[in-house]
């Protein structure tokens, strides 16, 4: 009997603790007929009375599954599922942001190999110097024989 009694208030605190949980994690807006502090205050008062009404009064109604169930097989990647994502409408669009992006990173490598030009000069290499990246002026090829040093020598 003592056991029986045991696993009694084990469940009734179990519940307690999940009511109270509920009540906490419930959205504000959806919450039935009293606000949400007032329900985290009765039912941490009144353990088994205010669980069994929030059950009954405030507790916010599930919305009924999609009959059917779900549409459609499950994405590869469900968490990039979710609602207010940026995705482009139509095929259109998303040419249209690829060709963006393609004309921002030529930009940024122009500017890059103009730095590079002025940096070579201001260190004294004149208007013919290298660009610093790897090609040299006159074949547009590799510099030296197996991509390591160049032959002539470390630049000063």
């Amino acid at each position: 009997m003592v056991q029986f009694a045991l696993l009694l208030a084990l469940m009734s605190l179990a519940f307690w603790v999940y009511v109270l949980f509920d009540v906490i994690g419930s959205d504000t807006e959806r919450i039935r007929l009293l606000p949400k502090p007032v329900w985290a205050v009765i039912v941490l008062l009144l353990p088994k009375l205010g669980a069994a009404l929030w059950f009954l009064l405030g507790r916010p109604r599930r919305e009924p599954a999609l009959p059917g169930g779900p549409v459609g097989p499950a994405p590869p990647f469900p968490e990039y599922e979710h609602p207010g994502r940026a995705r482009a409408a139509s095929p259109e669009e998303d040419e249209a942001f690829l060709r963006r992006c393609r004309e921002r990173a030529e930009e940024q490598r122009r500017r890059a190999r103009e730095m590079q030009e002025r940096q070579a000069r201001e260190a004294g290499g004149g208007p013919g110097a290298e660009t610093g990246d790897g090609l040299g002026p006159e074949t547009g090829g590799p510099r030296g024989h197996d991509g390591g040093e160049d032959p002539a020598g470390p630049a000063r």
